[in-house]
C-alpha cells in the first residue's frame, strides 16, 4: 500500500438493509462487519476516511434524504472530522469535490468498499482507475442483490458480484480482502 491511503465508503445506507428486510437476497453477509473493521483500522492509524452518501432525486427512491433509507448503517456511521460527501448519481466523483479533496491531501491509494458492488461501487472504482488513482476494491466489504437480467433470467448476487470484480480487476483496480488491507495499514504505519 502506498503512503497516505484513503478509505472511500460508498452508500453504506439503511435503504439496503430495508431492501433485505423486504425479502431481497444479497451476497457477502459479513460485508458490513468488514466495513466496520476497515473503519477501525483507518481510525486507529489516523488515516483519511471519506463517507459517500447517495441522496437520490428520484421521486420514489428509498435513498431520498427525507427517508429512513438515506441514513447510514450504524456500524459505518461517520465520526467527528470524517467528511460526508453527498452525491446524486452513481459515481462519487461526479458533482462532488471528492477528487479535489483527495488530490489536495496527496491521497493516491484509494481503498474502496460499500454498497452495491455493481452500481455505485463499480462506477466510482472505474472512475478512480481512469483518473489515475491506485484503486483497491475490497471484495468482502461490499455486496449486491439478486436481480433479473435484461433477458428475464434470474442472476444471483454472487454471480453479479464475481463478474463485477472480474471486470474491474487489473484494468481499473486491484481486488483485495479486508484482512489484507488491515494488515497493510498496520504494516505501513509501523514501517
Amino acid at each position: 500500500m502506498q503512503t497516505k491511503p484513503a478509505l472511500i465508503l460508498i452508500d453504506v445506507q439503511m435503504a439496503f438493509v430495508e431492501f433485505e428486510r423486504a425479502g431481497l437476497r444479497r451476497n457477502n453477509p459479513e460485508a458490513v462487519e468488514n466495513i466496520a473493521r476497515l473503519l477501525q483500522a483507518f481510525r486507529r492509524e489516523g488515516l483519511a476516511i471519506f463517507h459517500i452518501r447517495h441522496a437520490s432525486v428520484e421521486k420514489d427512491s428509498a435513498l431520498r434524504p427525507e427517508r429512513s433509507g438515506y441514513q447510514p448503517i450504524s456500524q459505518a456511521r461517520e465520526q467527528a472530522g470524517e467528511p460526508v460527501i453527498v452525491k446524486h448519481v452513481n459515481s462519487a466523483f461526479i458533482g462532488t469535490d471528492l477528487e479535489k479533496r483527495l488530490r489536495d491531501a496527496g491521497h493516491q491509494t484509494l481503498v474502496i468498499a460499500g454498497i452495491t458492488t455493481n452500481h455505485c461501487v463499480e462506477t466510482t472504482t472505474r472512475m478512480a482507475g481512469n483518473m489515475g488513482f491506485e484503486a483497491q476494491l475490497v471484495q468482502d466489504a461490499c455486496y449486491t442483490f439478486d436481480r433479473v437480467g435484461f433477458d428475464g433470467r434470474s442472476e444471483s448476487a454472487e454471480a453479479i458480484h464475481q463478474m463485477t470484480l472480474s471486470n474491474l480487476n487489473g484494468e481499473f483496480a486491484s481486488i483485495v480482502t479486508t484482512d489484507a488491507v488491515v494488515a497493510a495499514v498496520a504494516e505501513n504505519i509501523a514501517a
